[in-house]
């Protein structure tokens, strides 16, 4: 769905605001108030700055549609120059010395706010690049950036009509960022042989995997794939072949830059290291943990709470099996701890026979439960749904295939144009594979990346962009790679999962809410995923645990699959669920505190949600209380839980 259309907003859902009005963050086109003058000004010099510094970011939220100063940027990639990286930390040790001097307890309540988030994000930054040198290992951002940021400004295209998209300028920006890889290629190698040096180097698998593979996939994106989504969507306008041509030549260039980058990940780093290199440590992750996430918890209390989560989402998931073994007279046995685990594989074994039978088919599946979660939200009047609002899934593209299953990626914020995508990685039509993404299983997953999650919380928020402060919406570090600060991810994968349980909630007739009980079944496991993640990601960056340890626990609590490491050369299921959770923690190992968010964004909302009806009693809407907590923006509700309360 093109974003322009989701403008529909009923009287009822204004009505429903109630004594939970939504408040207005300020804006640069919003008066502001007097005491907040100061710190406004300098908050828009930040975000202007953060956004020229970080070309992908801002094609990322549309930064262009926010400030015509930065329409060029979107032609550029990040500056990762020693001298480029100095003026940048001074610049944010300014800011940090900035608002550290101005008298917080007079500025407005949402500013408030503001001053804590740029002061963490300021912050982080610093730490990555003065303290981490964050920038002489970061193999899989100089692989990924340069993707992302064509995908993203493809993505956020002008629609011609017609299946077409993109102006003469828009394809020359695009142009213009495939021509700047050679020497941001060059830049990164420079950057990564001086870490070396100094002993800074990165973990194995991400050379293996993010660097040398994916730039070997790059190297296909830049050469064929590009010029060829360039033709299908410049199509017979008279701009086309000449700006083809010359994409086509910065495309053969770039996929030259990263055959050689290839080649030199090969040739300078040792393939036979064995030594992890992924740890964040206890100090630094107890820092990240209250910096970017604002959780007070330490790593060691994290730990213990992640295997409590754990257990109660097993105990659920046993009784439901239960459930499901005895409307299919499955006969299975429910007695020991043991007997359970057994039986939730046979029960999931039982619920994989009915699977897609190709690819083709699971697309086709995911669309169908995509079009019930939004049928069913309208039925309950859970939110108020445009007509015209529907969901799109598409193919994930091949250089993010080796770490996601399933992903979303919003349209950029601050444009008129563009538009969401709900990724999924198509499974080469592998049968375990298949198995796993059964009939049963697709439901949460559409919801989590569809409705009411990612897609619907992104696009709401965008149609009102505007009652949202800037940098709010801002990633800082990258966007989604170990470069990354996370702090969003707390709303954002938090309101996701939060949205996977909200469908559940009982109605008439319906215990499980929208799922059926084996949909209900995948639904808890996908709850339990979130809950291990909290332990293994807690335990392979404080030493707790090792990575195979990390992967045989997840496989045996997420999959139930104890034996997957030995059994996956005979069995396909157990081979899948091996290499699913083989990847899960890869993953976690290369972006610290991300795997975390999920869990904990979920219960932060959870809680303020009981905490708000435990205030308002009977004036309590469910409508108004999502309105206005999709209305904070992308930021942890530890920075507006009081004023959220109190407001």
């Amino acid at each position: 769905m093109d974003r322009r259309s989701f403008v529909h907003r009923t009287a009822g859902g204004l009505a429903a605001l109630g004594a939970l009005r939504a408040l207005s963050a300020c804006r640069p086109d919003a008066p502001v108030p007097a005491e907040d003058g100061e710190f406004v000004a300098l908050r828009e010099r930040y975000f202007l700055a953060t956004l020229e510094l970080n070309p992908v970011t801002s094609t990322y939220l549309g930064g262009d549609g926010y400030s015509p100063t930065l329409a060029a940027v979107n032609g550029k990639l990040r500056d990762f120059s020693p001298a480029a990286l100095g003026g940048e930390v001074a610049f944010l040790q300014s800011v940090l010395t900035a608002l550290a001097a101005m008298p917080v307890g007079t500025l407005s309540p949402q500013a408030r706010i503001d001053h804590a988030v740029v002061t963490a994000q300021a912050g982080y930054m610093v730490h990555q690049l003065a303290e981490l040198r964050y920038h002489e290992r970061c193999v899989d951002t100089y692989v990924a950036e340069p993707f992302r940021g064509i995908d993203w400004q493809i993505q956020g295209m002008t629609d011609a009509g017609n299946g077409l998209l993109g102006t003469e300028a828009e394809w020359a920006l695009v142009v213009a960022r495939a021509g700047a890889v050679p020497a941001y290629v060059e830049t990164a190698k420079a950057n990564l042989l001086a870490g070396k040096a100094a002993g800074n180097i990165p973990d194995r698998r991400l050379v293996a995997r993010d660097g040398i593979a994916g730039a070997r996939a790059n190297v296909e994106y830049f050469t064929t794939t590009l010029p060829g989504l360039a033709t299908q969507y410049i199509g017979d306008r008279p701009f086309g072949p000449a700006l083809i041509d010359q994409l086509k030549t910065a495309g053969a260039a770039a996929g030259a830059a990263y055959a050689s980058m290839a080649e030199f990940l090969v040739g300078t780093y040792d393939a036979k290291e064995t030594t992890d290199r992924y740890a964040a440590g206890e100090v630094e992750y107890a820092w990240r943990v209250t910096n970017c996430l604002r959780d007070p918890r330490t790593p060691a209390e994290l730990f213990e709470y992640g295997a409590s989560q754990v257990a109660e989402y097993e105990a659920k998931i046993f009784r439901v099996a239960q459930e499901v073994s005895t409307q299919a007279s499955l006969g299975l046995a429910f007695g020991t701890d043991a007997e359970q685990r057994t039986s939730v594989r046979a029960v999931m074994d039982h619920l994989a026979k009915d699977s897609p039978k190709d690819d083709t088919e699971l697309f086709a599946w995911y669309r169908e439960a995509g079009t019930r979660a939004v049928e069913y939200g309208r039925q309950q009047q859970m939110f108020d749904i445009p007509t015209d609002y529907r969901l799109v899934v598409t193919e994930t593209p091949p250089v993010l295939r080796s770490s996601t299953d399933a992903s979303y990626y919003p349209a950029p914020p601050f444009k008129t144009t563009g538009v969401g995508r709900f990724y999924l990685t198509p499974t080469g039509n592998d049968p375990g594979a298949l198995k796993l993404n059964n009939r049963s299983s697709v439901a949460t997953t559409a919801i989590h990346e569809g409705f009411p999650g990612h897609d619907w919380h992104y696009k709401y928020m965008t149609q009102h962009a505007a009652e949202i402060s800037d940098i709010r919406w801002l990633t800082p570090g990258a966007v989604e790679d170990s470069f990354s600060m996370w702090e969003d991810s707390m709303a954002s994968e938090g309101w996701a999962l939060y949205s996977e349980e909200l469908m559940a909630e009982a109605s008439p007739g319906r215990p499980y809410g929208f799922y059926e009980p084996g949909e209900y079944l995948y639904m808890l496991q996908a709850q339990l995923m979130r809950a291990v993640r909290v332990r293994v990601d807690v335990g392979i960056h404080t030493g707790r645990m090792t990575f195979d340890e990390a992967v045989d626990y997840f496989a045996a609590h997420v999959d139930f699959f104890p034996d997957a490491r030995a059994a996956q050369a005979k069995d396909p299921v157990a081979k899948a669920a091996f290499d699913t959770a083989n990847r899960a923690i890869y993953r976690y190992s290369k972006w610290p505190t991300q795997a975390i968010t999920y869990n904990l964004g979920k219960h932060n909302i959870q809680d303020l949600r009981a905490a708000t009806e435990q205030k308002l009693e009977k004036a309590f809407n469910l409508k108004a209380f999502h309105e206005k907590f999709m209305g904070m923006g992308t930021i942890p509700t530890g920075y507006f839980r009081e004023d959220f309360l109190t407001g």
